[in-house]
């Protein structure tokens, strides 16, 4: 994911977090992308993202955030 694609992610997300959770959701979306910047994410990243992120969202976005990690863990893979 470029830049551009990392901060349209990073904003979504912060949109759906529960208030208060915010800094605690953007240290784990920049750590991934620091791995990903590196070249070092990998799909164990992406499978200790779900549950972390999970407990921060807001109930009622977590099929909607669910829905879009899925579709970046997809591409993730096929790269």
């Amino acid at each position: 994911m470029d830049k551009q694609g990392q901060e349209k992610f990073l904003s979504f997300i912060l949109q759906r977090v529960q208030e208060g959770k915010e800094d605690e959701a953007k240290a784990i979306l920049l750590e991934n992308f620091k791995k990903q910047d590196e070249g070092t994410f990998s799909q164990n990243d992406i499978q200790a993202f779900f549950p972390k992120m999970m407990n921060l969202l807001k109930p009622e976005k977590l099929d909607e955030v669910q829905a879009i990690a899925k579709q970046f863990s997809g591409s993730f893979g096929n790269k």
